[in-house]
Formats: C-alpha cells, sequence, structure tokens
C-alpha cells in the first residue's frame, strides 16, 4: 500500500479485513515519506512501515500487487517503480496529473505485461452494478455529487475530486464518444473549482447534466436517467436503484402507481462495501492475469474528459470575467 493518508488507510484497512477473511492475499507493508504516519497504519494493521517504495521493493521481492493511493502528481512515478519492479498497481482517481502522464502510464502497463486498474470506486457500488442489466438506450442523464467542505484534496479542482466519479459511470452508460462540453465553475472556499455544473452531449444524441459540489451544508450522490419507457433513480449513498416503466414488462419486484400505465421496480441489491468489491476484483484480475473491470484506458477516458471539462469552465470565466480559474495541465 503505497500512500497512507485518509483513502490509503482505508485500502490497507480492506486489504487486511480481506486477509482475515480468507482470501489468499498478505498485506505486507504501507509506504508513506511520512513515517509517523506509516508506522501508525503499520501498527493498526499488523505490517511493516517504509518511507518509500524503493525501501520497500528492496526489503520485499515477494511483492505481486500494490494500490497507489499517493498524491495525483506522484502517481507516475510510484506507479512506474512498482510497474518496472514487476508488481500489479490499482491506482487511484484521478489516473494522473496530465493527460501525458496517463499516457506514459499506459505504455509503461502494456511494456511491462502488468495488471493496471484505476480506482474509480463508483463501478463497485452495488446499485451501479444491479443498474447495469437494465441499461438500453440512455438519452438523458441528470446527476448530483454534493459533499460538505473539508480541506482534503484541495490541489485539484471538484472535477477532477469529485465528478470524474459520475464521468467515469456516464461514459460507460452512455458508451458514446462525446461531442460537445459546456460547463461553468466558480471557486468558493479554496483557490480552485469547488462548484461545477457540467453538460455533455453525445454522438448518440444522449444529454447528461451533472452538478459537484464540496461547499454544500448537505451530503447528495445520485444518478438519474431516461431511456425510452423507463426512468431510472440510482441513489450511490443508500445503495439503492428504483425504475419507473410505461407498459406491461415492468422490472423485477414492481408495483403500481398511481398511474396505472406506470409501474415502479426495485431491483434487488447485495450490499457491500465498494472498496470491498473494487480491491477483491483487483485481486482476482492479479491472480487469474485477466483484464481488470476498470482498466487503465477507462481511466485515462475520464482523465481527458475531466480536463476538457476544467478547460471549458477556464473559458467560460474569462467571457464573464471571473478571475482566479487555474489553467488544467494537459501535457
Amino acid at each position: 500500500m503505497v500512500g497512507v493518508g485518509v483513502f490509503g488507510r482505508n485500502h490497507a484497512r480492506v486489504y487486511r479485513e480481506l486477509e482475515q477473511q480468507g482470501e489468499p492475499v498478505r498485506l505486507v507493508g504501507v509506504a508513506d515519506p511520512n513515517l509517523e504516519r506509516a508506522d501508525a497504519v503499520a501498527r493498526e494493521f499488523g505490517c511493516r512501515a517504509f518511507g518509500s517504495v524503493e525501501q520497500m521493493l528492496t526489503t520485499h521481492s515477494e511483492i505481486r500487487a500494490a494500490s497507489v493511493a499517493a498524491p495525483t502528481i506522484h502517481h507516475l512515478e510510484v506507479a512506474r517503480a512498482l510497474m518496472e519492479a514487476g508488481v500489479d498497481v490499482l491506482i487511484e482517481k484521478p489516473l494522473a496529473a496530465s493527460l501525458a502522464e496517463a499516457d506514459e502510464l499506459v505504455q509503461l502497463a502494456t511494456a511491462h505485461k502488468r495488471i493496471a486498474q484505476v480506482g474509480h470506486l463508483e463501478r463497485f457500488n452495488p446499485a451501479v452494478r444491479a443498474t447495469i442489466p437494465l441499461l438500453t438506450q440512455p438519452m438523458f442523464f441528470e446527476v448530483h455529487r454534493l459533499s460538505v467542505f473539508t480541506p482534503r484534496s484541495l490541489d485539484v479542482d471538484v472535477v477532477l475530486d469529485l465528478m470524474i466519479h459520475d464521468l467515469d459511470i456516464v461514459l460507460s452508460f452512455a458508451d458514446s464518444p462525446v461531442r460537445e462540453v459546456r460547463a461553468v465553475g466558480l471557486p468558493i472556499l479554496s483557490g480552485k473549482v469547488d462548484i461545477a455544473n457540467v453538460r455533455l452531449e453525445f454522438e448518440s444524441g444522449c444529454v447528461a447534466n451533472l452538478t459537484a459540489s464540496r461547499v454544500s451544508t448537505e451530503r447528495v450522490r445520485k444518478l438519474r436517467f431516461f431511456q425510452p419507457r423507463q426512468y431510472v433513480s440510482v441513489d450511490y449513498g443508500r445503495q439503492e436503484v428504483l425504475v419507473f416503466t410505461v407498459g406491461e414488462d415492468g422490472t423485477a419486484s414492481s408495483t403500481p402507481t398511481v398511474n396505472p400505465q406506470i409501474k415502479v421496480g426495485k431491483p434487488p441489491v447485495t450490499s457491500e462495501e465498494p472498496l470491498h468489491a473494487e480491491l477483491r476484483s483487483f485481486l482476482h484480475a492479479v491472480r487469474a492475469r485477466s483484464t481488470p473491470v476498470v482498466q487503465i484506458e477507462d481511466g485515462r477516458r475520464a482523465l481527458a474528459l475531466a480536463l476538457d471539462i476544467v478547460d471549458a469552465i477556464r473559458e467560460h470565466g474569462k467571457k464573464v470575467g471571473l478571475a482566479g480559474l487555474a489553467k488544467a495541465k494537459r501535457t
């Protein structure tokens, strides 16, 4: 485990839990330049602490896989060292600090024949997984991801911090190239964009409206979409799916509504911590040498769109005279 801040610690916790539950995995160690923090996490989860990736690799040549939860600007450096040493990697989102770095990571994974998964956690949300069989032809998305302000991840805009989760899901569900991006955003409590609204239009004609905020008074994580004869509502936090269907076919557990032509269904969802599902899936790909659920190319695609959105926000800011919107690093 490389990088044991708030989220990296959770990775270490889940790896240790999987080990205790009988999964064929052993948490060997955690690496972080903050040795005090690394020592604390290592003591908590019964492994060794290291001050660098190089020290960890030198001490433990049997390491086969690692999660990378270091700050985004260090993803390339850390993942390169691991992959060149023959270690498979799960790299937290966003994949890299620029498209050039993302492309280098893709090339490294190919050159060294490494499993490289990207940590788009919502792909493993049970509600999202239960929604995939329902997809037919999504034509309109409405997505909200609102969080209260915390001092973490302020080195990136809210688009790369929070919205990128939903960009990955919408790209996966829409399954069509993006044709047009329109966006507006504002810095509120930090030096970066803290609230953003985006309109995406796809080649298929599908449209998506997304709002992300880290300065809200409540926590909301919902995705809704419309397709022919259906409206589907996904609550990430509650891990629930509601399906409203017009006509006779309905869905699992359908019941009539006030309008007899509309049936509401609630597909069965098996509750599970998404991080557990994500790490189990990663470990399976490592053992089986199989394609990960979230490939490194998926992470690159979501990053490219996120950077397009940040660019669009900056251009909109210029038009309306907003100062302080930093330029995204693309190359």
